[in-house]
């Protein structure tokens, strides 16, 4: 078996989810709802995101973007864990239900990575709108799973081969679905919570070093990474 890694972002790569920081920023009242239906499961995540970035004024562009760049914080050991992929070969995807024009910047000096997955932003219009181009596949249709906006099983079904090794890296709901076709979940917050309330197996993390330790001994241990 071959080990790929899937990794959220906002809140797993990133010490805050950096789309809420955003909204307590900018649009505290108004978001506060949409965010609350989101978590009840009354709306979708896509349609819940679409509503939040719709209350920001495209004008606002360049604050926003100063604003997340100024405030959002690289979880410790980040660097360490990804040069430790590419000096092993590992395909290291970022897969987040965030948008490109926060997470592409920062992550870029930790690169190249073989994919980041996440949601576009428009700005050619008077509010920013958001563009899914990872969507649910038919696969999700059967279980009925839709709405996800970035969908990371889907995701996950198009890149991984049948001899790959799953690693999921998450902190939140929005991980679930993923954390289910996982062959190891690495965990914290919210994820922890679901997977423990539906016995989906994980190990749990605080820093990068502790995913790092994790893949370091799952590959000394179960040798999946071939010669190079």
């Amino acid at each position: 078996m071959k080990p790929i890694i899937f990794c959220d972002f906002d809140g797993t790569i990133t010490e805050t989810d950096n789309i809420f920081s955003l909204m307590t920023e900018f649009v505290p009242q108004e978001s506060e709802k949409i965010a609350k239906a989101m978590m009840e499961q009354t709306i979708s995540f896509k349609d819940g995101l679409s509503a939040m970035f719709h209350l920001l004024s495209t004008q606002q562009k360049d604050e926003v973007i100063q604003y997340l760049m100024d405030t959002a914080i690289i979880r410790d050991g980040f660097g360490d864990f990804v040069r430790y992929a590419q000096d092993h070969g590992i395909p290291f995807y970022i897969v987040s239900g965030g948008v490109d024009f926060f997470i592409e910047p920062l992550v870029e000096k930790y690169g190249p990575f073989s994919g980041i997955y996440c949601n576009t932003a428009d700005f050619s219009g008077e509010q920013i709108k958001l563009i899914y181009s990872n969507s649910c596949d038919e696969e999700c249709a059967k279980y009925s799973i839709q709405g996800c906006g970035c969908c990371k099983p889907s995701v996950m079904r198009k890149v991984a081969k049948e001899d790959h090794f799953k690693i999921v890296i998450g902190d939140s709901l929005s991980d679930f679905e993923a954390a289910k076709q996982a062959d190891i979940v690495l965990a914290r917050d919210h994820l922890i919570q679901r997977c423990e309330e539906l016995q989906v197996p994980y190990k749990p993390f605080i820093t990068f070093h502790d995913c790092l330790k994790i893949v370091q001994e799952l590959i000394e241990t179960k040798h999946t990474i071939p010669a190079t």
